[in-house]
């Protein structure tokens, strides 16, 4: 799955995984990971997630990383936000207030880019990504996190032969092996969410689960 592919779907406007609202899950699970006001917090492939919002509203400082310019400037322009952009090698930023995006390829961040976050908060990576890119988005993004860095996952699992991705399934064990040698992995809420997704529901898909996990990366 090539850059282009995300890119089309922006400029056709097929963007069914943006929610109108902040991920209820983020808003019940963020506290676990008790972080200190003004922790910087990285969101990858952001798209203009409401929960970018959300995490600045909660005195966070938010780096969000995103593929697609057109999403980036719906973010600003539908919040009627001014951001002030600059250029890096990691992409074009954009920065009003609390909130920062990287208009880029979040395989092209560094551990300088990402030295001082605390946090790292991914509802829309992991499950975007097919197996071999999501092996190389653990081993070459998340590993260039800080030791001590905290983290919210959540993913989703689907019977993998009645559906294709994306978003795809991960089970939680393939979340294990992936993150296990250098983050701790700890389960805080399995749910049932197939009666919510009636677009699953037409594709076949069985049987749907969404699963939170808290991260902690190791020394």
């Amino acid at each position: 799955m090539d850059p282009d592919f995300w890119l089309q779907r922006w400029r056709e406007g097929r963007t069914g995984f943006h929610q109108e609202r902040p991920t209820p899950l983020l808003v019940e699970h963020w506290p676990a990971l008790a972080l200190a006001p003004g922790s910087r917090v990285l969101v990858p492939l952001a798209g203009k997630s409401l929960d970018l919002l959300w995490l600045a509203s909660q005195e966070y400082r938010v780096l969000g990383v995103e593929l697609s310019p057109l999403a980036v400037t719906q973010f600003f322009d539908e919040h009627e936000l001014s951001p002030q952009v600059s250029e890096s090698p990691y992409g074009r930023h954009y920065r009003a207030g609390d909130v920062e995006l990287i208009c880029g390829n979040v395989f092209g961040l560094d551990a300088q880019a990402l030295a001082d976050c605390a946090a790292v908060y991914d509802r829309a990576a992991l499950i975007a990504l097919p197996p071999e890119l999501r092996r190389r988005y653990v081993r070459e993004v998340q590993a260039q996190l800080p030791a001590g860095c905290r983290g919210l996952l959540i993913s989703m699992e689907y019977p993998r032969h009645e559906k294709q991705g994306p978003p795809f399934a991960v089970p939680e064990a393939e979340v294990r092996a992936l993150y296990g040698r250098d983050w701790e992995v700890a389960t805080l809420e399995r749910r049932d969410i197939l009666a919510q997704q009636p677009g699953f529901v037409a594709e076949g898909v069985s049987a749907l689960e969404t699963v939170v996990y808290r991260l902690t990366r190791k020394a």
